[in-house]
């Protein structure tokens, strides 16, 4: 069985993409000019987060001379099953047409986009009753 992955807060899981998109070791100047293409922190603002997300287990620090480089250790995918499972599971009764239907009534579904679910839906059947066979 998986370990459970903690909930991030916003600030923590904004550092957290920008290690996810980045190169796999990134600095904390680097961090920083990403992070603050949208938002202004301060270094040591950034440096408090990235503790807590190597105190959490979301990342490995290596330090080298005077710059620490830090590599995630949860990867996205993980994380975000896990954040989608919870959200299904919390919000929608694990319901996945519920969920669909929140969406299609708050007006976030276009026709293409539904094209494509049935589309993913379609394969992900072929799928299943390739490996039953």
């Amino acid at each position: 069985m998986k370990r459970q992955i903690p909930r991030l807060p916003d600030s923590e899981l904004n550092i957290m993409l920008v290690l996810w998109n980045g190169h796999p070791e990134m600095s904390r100047p680097e961090i920083e000019a990403v992070v603050n293409q949208k938002k202004k922190l301060a270094p040591t603002t950034i440096l408090s987060l990235l503790a807590r997300l190597e105190s959490k287990g979301f990342v490995s620090v290596r330090k080298e001379k005077q710059m620490n480089y830090y590599t995630p250790r949860i990867s996205k995918d993980d994380y975000q099953s896990q954040e989608s499972r919870t959200i299904l599971e919390k919000l929608y009764g694990n319901s996945l047409k519920n969920f669909v239907s929140s969406l299609y009534h708050g007006r976030a579904v276009e026709a293409e986009d539904i094209r494509e679910l049935e589309d993913y839906l379609h394969d992900l059947e072929t799928e299943k009753n390739c490996r039953h066979k």
